[in-house]
């Protein structure tokens, strides 16, 4: 039986700062060990709980923040930009369950770190009408391959946020939100602890497990964070402007969805 692991940072126990999440500094390098020792954790979970094959991949920022030398030898990592499937790659593969690690709340929520997928340029995203954060864009993505998110973890806003959307998934909360930068977080050893025995579990409830679909056709519809964002979003012909910056386009698949998505992403570097 073969798992994706999907591996974000905002959601880590101990982690509160954008500092954090930043390369070129020491409190990212302590994250990037902190984030590793977690996704460590779920792997001996999954293990535990039968899996046979682990694919692990790293859906921070640049997708290099797992340290490959201190990483579970048990798995294989995905790491490096750009990919197709983004935080989600690996899913093609013929994997059973998706369980997501480190994962924050989305853009506009009370939660820590919260965002979606690139804060510069994202305010708000809906598919279909409903609005989402990664964790929801991505679930979505697994469910058009079949398969389902059967574990998340990350803050408390994060497992109240993705409870409807995965529910029977296994959900475990490392820390609690007080504000955007800052909360109450369980000890890295205590958050070791109940990934492990929440990964377990999920492999057991996984016969249960439904993946999250979204018909065809998706409309997606933008908050920007800025009319000038727009102007340069608009550039794309499938975009449609509704105001100064809300923007919308049909996309016939999720994938194609995250894909333009991660284009618009790509293309806010040329403002900052």
């Amino acid at each position: 039986m073969k798992i994706l692991i999907s591996v974000d940072i905002e959601g880590v126990a101990g982690v509160f700062h954008p500092e954090q999440t930043r390369a070129g500094n020491p409190e990212y390098e302590r994250a990037r060990r902190l984030m590793t020792a977690e996704a460590n954790a779920v792997i001996e979970g999954a293990l535990a709980g039968g899996a046979s094959q682990i694919l692990v991949n790293d859906s921070h920022g640049g997708f290099r923040n797992l340290l490959p030398d201190l990483l579970h030898p048990a798995a294989c990592a995905i790491l490096g930009k750009p990919r197709l499937l983004g935080m989600m790659s690996g899913v093609d593969s013929g994997v059973a369950g998706v369980m997501m690690v480190g994962y924050h709340g989305r853009s506009q929520s009370r939660g820590i770190l919260a965002h979606t997928i690139n804060s510069f340029a994202f305010a708000r995203v809906w598919l279909n009408g409903q609005e989402l954060g990664e964790a929801g864009i991505y679930g979505a993505l697994a469910g058009e391959f079949g398969v389902p998110v059967i574990f998340g973890s990350g803050d408390d806003v994060f497992v109240e946020e993705n409870r409807p959307l995965f529910p029977q998934a296994t959900l475990v909360s490392v820390k609690t939100a007080d504000g955007s930068n800052s909360g109450a977080s369980l000890s890295p050893q205590r958050s070791l602890s109940l990934l492990s025995e929440g990964a377990k579990a999920a492999l057991a409830n996984l016969p249960a497990a439904l993946p999250f679909v979204l018909p065809p056709a998706i409309t997606c519809r933008l908050q920007i964070q800025s009319p000038a964002l727009a102007d340069l979003f608009c550039q794309l012909p499938l975009l449609q402007r509704i105001d100064g910056v809300n923007v919308e386009f049909t996309a016939p698949s999720v994938q194609y969805a995250v894909r333009i998505l991660n284009s618009l992403s790509a293309m806010s570097f040329m403002l900052r």
